[in-house]
């Protein structure tokens, strides 16, 4: 039995003073509200209406039952009033979840802008450079960055494409030597980002194809943001995401080694819980995202 169906039911036939014109507002028929009614009865044990061939009346639980169930249906008409109302308004609480670079270089940059764009909403950015469980976390969208993302219960939609590209600084290549070739690249200092899919393994596509190199990294880190300044220190060579080394490229302070070569462009993926659609906050949220994305 549908309780709230059979509360509304109840209800209209109270009001309206008879079973036939309840269930013609329905679009059922009397005898259905009928057998509705004495299950409602039979299993609260007890009569709620008197009925003869002429008139219909209350009992004292019926009245009873009658006041309780109007105020629950309006309390509950209320609520889902409130939350249509609500359902394009970016308000509430926003959790993000992201790693710590694309955290600090990404998103952070943007944050003063969104929060000024919507002042009814609370944000929660939490930076983990570990994958973390967005239910378990309660996080209404997380920021992944992988080439693909694992089949899951989990929503990915992609939101934008970054590229990794080996780096080092100038005074390093000045002590060493620049690679002239992938192969090259083995002999020198490797920095590693512990995290990464091609720690050592560096699979890397150019003029002259794809080629895969093995590595043993000297230095292992996890952080990118770390990465890059011991790159810039002039402690290695190792690769680093756009987003990452775009500021120090253009300051001079790291150059691309093998210019014409990179790995594989990873996708960034914005992870939600649910199917059903996001709601408004995370659609603002990302909307912001994606245009800081944008070349």
């Amino acid at each position: 039995m549908d309780k709230l169906s059979v509360m509304q039911a109840f209800r209209r036939i109270v009001e309206r003073g008879s079973f036939a014109r309840a269930a013609e507002d329905l679009g059922v028929s009397p005898a259905l509200l009928s057998r509705e009614i004495k299950l409602l009865e039979e299993s609260l044990g007890t009569t709620l209406l008197t009925r003869t061939t002429r008139s219909m009346s209350l009992t004292d639980a019926g009245r009873l039952y009658y006041d309780e169930a109007t105020g629950i249906i309006d309390a509950v008409t209320q609520v889902e009033t409130r939350i249509r109302e609500g359902a394009g308004a970016v308000r509430g609480h926003l959790k993000v979840n992201a790693s710590s670079s694309f955290g600090q270089t990404v998103i952070a940059p943007i944050l003063p802008e969104f929060i000024e764009a919507y002042p009814d909403l609370r944000l929660t950015l939490s930076m983990d450079d570990r994958v973390v469980d967005v239910v378990e976390g309660g996080f209404d969208v997380s920021i992944r960055i992988r080439p693909v993302m694992p089949d899951s219960a989990l929503v990915a939609r992609r939101i934008g494409t970054m590229r990794q590209r080996v780096f080092a600084s100038p005074a390093y290549l000045k002590a060493t030597g620049v690679p002239q070739a992938p192969a090259e690249i083995a002999g020198h200092k490797i920095v590693g980002f512990l995290l990464a899919g091609h720690l050592t393994s560096w699979t890397l596509t150019g003029p002259a194809g794809t080629t895969t190199v093995d590595l043993d990294p000297t230095v292992r880190v996890g952080n990118s943001l770390v990465l890059r300044d011991l790159l810039i220190a002039g402690q290695g060579i190792g690769t680093l995401p756009d987003f990452v080394s775009n500021e120090a490229e253009a300051r001079g302070m790291l150059v691309r080694v093998l210019p014409d070569w990179e790995l594989p462009a990873p996708e960034i993926f914005a992870v939600t819980a649910s199917r059903l659609g996001m709601d408004a906050k995370v659609t603002a949220f990302l909307d912001h995202l994606r245009a800081a994305l944008r070349p």
